[in-house]
């Protein structure tokens, strides 16, 4: 048997997928395995912001459809791309140890955030970044950046802007921590859902692919994952809203903070729950109604009109 794995063809995607090969290859010694690289619409339209791209999956649909078709029997996602909904038919079949999940500042001079100039120019691709980043500091100010690792940092060394905010988890496995001027808190900045972590899709019924898959399952990282995806459900959120979410399981009490805010930051709803480990769903949709009595459901209904259809 030859166990195909789907993934993007970025540099931090193929790093993903390899990895995802060698931790299967360890728990399956002589499974024969094959890596399929495949394009998807977020990686052709790198000219447009992810909001403006106006739906979910941008990133995960056509390595789907590849699962449908047999080319693959594992996709190979970072899991903050995932849907909440999945098609039918796929299913997660495990969820790996979540790496770094936060989010770090890359700046010029190695300026830490605190001493940024006033009005700074700040480089994100995410809506949940710079609303978070104008919330601490409403005299930033935001550019879009998009494309992979290393195109973002080429982008950012040949500008004037003063810093660039990107993912953890992506800059330390692509091996360029030595540009990491510090690592921001989550107390400042809630990273998105699932951030850190990768995902693996098949489909349900392929008993094959979820037996090869299941040791490579983190039950912790699984857990709090659930709880940050419920909130996500709820809220209806995708890339084109900024909400972030960090749980985590200890013993086995899930705790879950999250938070919605407005594009400019003035406004920004944040709080905190936790529950039993077998409740993380439930706690992630109840503390996303408490951020929307709060008026965290305003400020959403305010930027999907904004938005358009």
């Amino acid at each position: 048997m030859t166990l195909k794995l789907g993934t993007r063809g970025s540099p931090l995607a193929m790093w993903q997928a390899h990895h995802v090969r060698d931790r299967l290859a360890a728990a399956h010694p002589g499974l024969e395995l094959e890596i399929v690289e495949i394009n998807t619409s977020g990686d052709e339209k790198l000219s447009q912001p992810l909001h403006a791209l106006g739906s979910e999956g941008i990133f995960t649909k056509e390595i789907e459809q590849a699962l449908f078709d047999g080319r693959i029997d594992v996709a190979v996602h970072s899991c903050k791309d995932v849907p909440t909904d999945l098609p039918e038919g796929l299913v997660l079949g495990a969820i790996l140890e979540r790496a770094a999940g936060g989010d770090v500042l890359i700046s010029k001079e190695k300026t830490p955030l605190e001493e940024l100039p006033l009005r700074a120019t700040v480089a994100t691709g995410s809506l949940r970044r710079q609303a978070q980043l104008l919330h601490h500091r409403p005299d930033f100010h935001i550019v879009n950046v998009r494309g992979n690792l290393n195109t973002r940092f080429k982008k950012f060394h040949a500008s004037d802007w003063s810093a660039m905010v990107l993912a953890e988890a992506g800059v330390v496995r692509l091996e360029m921590e030595h540009e990491i001027t510090e690592r921001i808190p989550s107390s400042l900045m809630l990273p998105a859902v699932g951030q850190g972590a990768l995902a693996l899709e098949i489909r349900r019924e392929d008993s094959a692919a979820h037996d090869a898959v299941a040791p490579l399952l983190h039950e912790s990282t699984f857990v709090a994952v659930i709880a940050e995806r419920a909130f996500l459900h709820c809220l209806r959120g995708g890339c084109q809203v900024p909400v972030g979410a960090l749980g985590r399981l200890e013993g086995n009490v899930v705790t879950l903070q999250g938070v919605i805010a407005s594009l400019d930051g003035k406004r920004l709803f944040r709080g905190e729950i936790s529950g039993q480990r077998y409740e993380a769903g439930y706690i992630g949709t109840e503390l996303a109604e408490r951020l929307i009595r709060q008026g965290g459901g305003r400020v959403l209904d305010q930027i999907r009109r904004a938005a358009g259809p």
